[in-house]
C-alpha cells in the first residue's frame, strides 16, 4: 500500500511518502515560515525526485489534530483537497500518538508534550510492549499501547499522573523546553527528553502508523474527515467569553465576582492609591517572565495583543508574517504562565534598525517587561549587522518616551500630527552607538 503523509500540527512541515514497509521519501522543515508557504512546494518536490504520480497513491494520511489551529486548517484542507481530486481515502493519526510513534520499541512510558498556551500542553500516555511473531523466536515486534488518550491538561497534572505511574519517563515534543523548568519540579520519577532527531512531529512516523490503521480499515471519506483542536480557538473562547458575560449582564451578575449586582459582597472600585498599591506589590512578584523569538505559532497571539493596544494602528497578523519570514528582522514576544504578554521587533535597513512593534499587555505592565525585551532586543540586533536604532513614539505616551530614554534613545525630532485616533505627534528616537 502505498501512502502520502502530512503532517502541520505544529512548528513543523512534515510530508512522506511510504509503500508497503519501504520509505520511499520524507521532507521536513522547521524554520520561520508558514505552512501555507511551504507545504505544496515540499509536496511536489517529494513527487518530483522519486518521480511519483500522485494518482498512484492509495490513501493520504494527515495529522488530525491537536494542534496549531492555523496548522492543522492548512493541513487538514490539503489533505481533503487531494483526497477529493484523487478520490482517495484519508486516514486520520491522532497528532500526539503519531508524534509518540517516534520511539517505537521504547518500553519505558512515553510523555509527548505539545504547547497549547496557558500553562497547558496537548499530550497523553504511551509505551510499547514486546512481543515475539509466531515462528520468528529471534525477532521482537512492539505494539503502542494507549495508556492515557491525547487530551488538553495543565502541567500539573500531566506531571501528578506520571507521578502516579512510578516509572521512567521519556518527554518529546515542543511543550517540554516551553514548561522544562516546571517539570524539574513537578516530576518525582527519573525523566529524559528525546534526541532532536526524535522530539518533533514526524511524517515518517505518523506514515508509518497510518500504515497499521488502514490495515485495521481506520479510513474515512475526505467528505466524513475533520481536524480535532480538542480546544476551542482562541476567538471561539473569546466569543464564548463575551457571550457569557452577556448573560451574566443581563441576570446581574457579575462575572468575576460571582456576585449580585447591589450585593453589598460586590467589590468596590479602587482608589488611585489602592491601585498604586497593587501595582507596587504586583512588581514585587512579577512571576517568569521568559523573552524568545517569535514563531509562526504565536502569530495569532501576537497580533490580538497588538489589536488590544493599538487599535486599527495594530499590525495584522499578515504583516506579522510577513515581517517573520524576512532575513533582516528579528521578533521578539514575553511569555508568563505560557501567554504572550509582550512583542517587539526591529528590521535592518542598511546598518540601522527600526523598531516596528512594541506591545505590553495591559495587566502586566509596570513589570519591567518592555524594558526586557527591548533590551534584548538590541543586544541581538548587531547579530543583523545593526549599528544604530530608530524608532517613533507618541508624544504623549510618556511611560514608552520613559522606556526608550532608559535604554539610551534620544530624541531628535518630531513629525507632527502623525498619528490618528487620537491626533498626536510623533517623536523621532535614535540610539547611535557612535555617541
Amino acid at each position: 500500500m502505498k501512502i502520502l503523509g502530512i503532517d502541520t500540527s505544529g512548528l513543523v512541515g512534515a510530508v512522506a511518502i511510504a509503500d508497503g514497509d519501504l520509505l520511499l521519501s520524507q521532507f521536513s522543515i522547521q524554520y520561520k515560515t508558514t505552512h501555507s508557504e511551504i507545504l505544496m512546494p515540499m509536496l511536489d518536490d517529494v513527487c518530483k525526485k522519486i518521480h511519483l504520480d500522485l494518482k498512484s497513491i492509495d490513501a493520504i494520511a494527515v495529522a488530525k489534530g491537536p494542534g496549531s489551529f492555523t496548522g492543522l486548517r492548512i493541513g487538514s484542507a490539503t489533505a481533503k483537497g487531494l483526497a477529493l481530486a484523487l478520490d482517495k481515502p484519508i486516514i486520520p493519526v491522532p497528532t500526539v500518538d503519531g508524534i509518540a510513534y517516534n520511539l517505537y520499541g521504547v518500553e519505558k512510558i512515553i510523555c509527548p508534550m505539545m504547547d497549547a498556551r496557558r500553562n497547558q500542553v496537548y499530550t497523553g500516555l504511551y509505551t510499547f510492549v514486546a512481543g515475539t511473531p509466531e515462528g520468528k523466536s529471534l525477532e521482537r515486534e512492539f505494539e503502542m499501547q494507549i495508556i492515557h488518550e491525547q487530551f488538553a491538561t495543565s502541567v500539573e497534572d500531566i506531571a501528578a499522573r506520571i507521578n502516579e505511574i512510578g516509572k521512567p519517563v521519556v518527554l518529546l515534543g515542543d511543550g517540554v523546553p516551553v514548561y522544562r523548568d516546571q517539570l524539574d519540579k513537578l516530576l518525582k520519577v527519573p525523566y529524559s527528553i528525546a534526541p532532536m532527531h526524535q522530539n518533533r512531529q514526524n511524517a515518517a512516523a505518523l506514515v508509518s502508523l497510518a500504515m497499521q490503521y488502514a490495515a485495521e480499515g481506520r479510513m474515512v471519506s475526505a467528505d466524513e474527515f475533520a481536524p480535532d483542536y480538542l480546544r476551542l480557538s482562541q476567538a471561539e473562547r473569546e466569543a464564548k467569553e463575551k457571550d457569557s458575560a452577556g448573560k451574566a449582564a443581563n441576570t446581574g451578575e457579575d462575572v468575576k465576582s460571582g456576585a449580585r449586582a447591589g450585593d453589598s459582597s460586590r467589590e468596590e472600585p479602587l482608589s488611585e492609591a489602592e491601585r498604586e498599591k497593587k501595582r507596587r506589590e504586583a512588581r514585587k512578584t512579577p512571576g517568569i517572565v521568559r523573552v524568545r523569538e517569535m514563531t509562526a505559532e504565536d502569530i495569532e497571539d501576537a497580533a490580538l495583543l497588538e489589536k488590544t493596544n493599538l487599535g486599527k494602528e495594530a499590525w495584522t497578523q499578515k504583516q506579522l508574517i510577513d515581517a517573520l519570514t524576512r532575513d533582516d528582522t528579528i521578533y521578539l514576544v514575553a511569555v508568563k504562565a505560557g501567554r504572550i504578554v509582550g512583542l517587539c521587533g526591529v528590521q535592518n535597513i542598511s546598518g540601522e534598525g527600526e523598531v516596528t512593534n512594541v506591545s505590553v499587555a495591559r495587566d502586566c505592565r509596570g513589570e519591567g517587561i518592555g524594558y526586557k525585551m527591548v533590551k534584548q532586543l538590541l543586544e541581538r540586533g548587531a547579530g543583523l549587522g545593526i549599528k544604530d536604532y530608530t524608532l517613533e513614539v507618541r508624544a504623549a505616551n510618556e511611560p514608552a518616551i520613559h522606556l526608550y530614554e532608559r535604554l539610551g534613545f534620544k530624541s531628535e525630532g518630531v513629525r507632527p500630527g502623525f498619528y490618528d485616533e487620537p491626533k498626536d505627534d510623533a517623536v523621532i528616537y535614535w540610539k547611535r552607538n557612535n555617541l
